[in-house]
């Protein structure tokens, strides 16, 4: 009897600790990441910019004075806020518009200007500097919540995995349109396939010959450009302008280490391994290792559709290509706790009776 008791302790305290998480939205990945953030960063984001979408940051945010959520596109689907990070905000003060909120894992030592509508913060560590006023904002919560800060780090091993698998999958993909040099331009003439999908396959050395780039998306519902390489140089201009490429372009630098962005650039980023630094604006989503932003990241974030190659059956030991890792959902966890402290308060008055 003594055993049992003990038992149902430890249990009812694992159940008060799981159920007084505050809740987060389930995480998306693989390709419908890129829909749901302007921008990504699975490691740590220097900024002195502003990002006119949502955000994630895998590590710290640091830097001078930045911006989020400046000009909200869609609605989050899963109801992500418009700044989350894994690890600490230091440095000048940080902007959230537009009703944000945010997520941080750790300290906020830069404080937060909370503008537009009320919003929501939730900080694991401490948060200084925050005028409250018609907001919310809580913290402390990863002494009292263990799992507040797992979720996070979940996410982080989820958006990693997702895309760095996804990027490799669509370096993968024949071509089935190529890029002609005219000059100094470099013409993409996407040739869709019947699944609506254009992929163009070429060298950084080839993309370095070019000084302007002339896009004609031809009715294609994706375009994917692989650049294959370990250093990348995006200084090219655009033929009359980016015009919303990122909506249905991806370029994709999947051997990436060094990325360095001097110019305007039209089209979705992807670059999971690189340390990259933006001069200028990328009209698009993006995914970066580590970043040093100068440069405004613009919405409309990627809309494309994506058919991924054919992946192996269920119960196989390939996984999914796009999906990303083999991580419980959080919601999934939440259901399976539910169930066992019910299990558990039945046992306990069942035991009383």
């Amino acid at each position: 009897m003594i055993r049992l008791r003990l038992s149902q302790s430890v249990a009812l305290l694992f159940c008060s600790a799981v159920l007084a998480v505050p809740a987060q939205a389930d995480t998306p990945s693989g390709i419908n990441a890129l829909s749901e953030w302007n921008l990504i960063v699975l490691g740590n984001l220097s900024s002195r910019s502003e990002v006119e979408g949502r955000t994630f940051v895998g590590g710290n945010l640091t830097g001078n004075s930045s911006n989020y959520n400046i000009k909200p596109g869609t609605p989050s689907p899963s109801a992500q806020p418009g700044l989350i990070v894994v690890g600490d905000v230091t440095g000048g003060a940080k902007n959230l518009n537009n009703g944000s909120g945010a997520i941080v894992g750790g300290n906020v030592s830069s404080g937060f200007n909370l503008n537009g509508s009320p919003q929501t913060v939730q900080v694991g560590g401490s948060i200084s500097k925050t005028n409250v006023n018609q907001n919310t904002v809580n913290s402390g919560l990863a002494a009292s919540n263990p799992g507040f800060i797992q979720k996070l780090q979940q996410d982080k091993s989820l958006l990693t995995t997702s895309m760095n698998n996804l990027s490799h999958e669509m370096s993968t993909l024949s071509a089935n349109s190529t890029m002609q040099i005219s000059g100094n331009r470099g013409i993409f003439n996407a040739q869709p396939g019947a699944d609506g999908m254009a992929v163009f396959n070429i060298t950084s050395d080839q993309l370095n010959k070019i000084g302007e780039i002339q896009f004609n998306v031809n009715g294609a519902g994706t375009v994917i450009v692989n650049v294959s390489g370990a250093s990348i140089n995006l200084n090219d201009n655009f033929l009359g302008g980016t015009n919303n490429l990122g909506e249905k372009v991806i370029w994709n630098f999947p051997e990436a280490e060094k990325l360095t962005l001097t110019t305007a650039w039209g089209g979705s980023v992807l670059a999971p391994k690189a340390d990259a630094s933006t001069a200028n604006y990328i009209q698009g989503s993006a995914v970066f290792g580590n970043l040093n932003q100068n440069g405004e990241m613009h919405v409309g974030t990627y809309k494309g559709g994506y058919v991924p190659p054919e992946t192996p059956p269920t119960g196989s030991s390939g996984g999914s290509s796009s999906g990303g890792t083999e991580v419980p959902e959080p919601g999934m966890l939440a259901l399976l706790a539910m169930a066992l402290c019910g299990l558990v308060f039945w046992r306990r008055r069942r035991t009383a009776a």
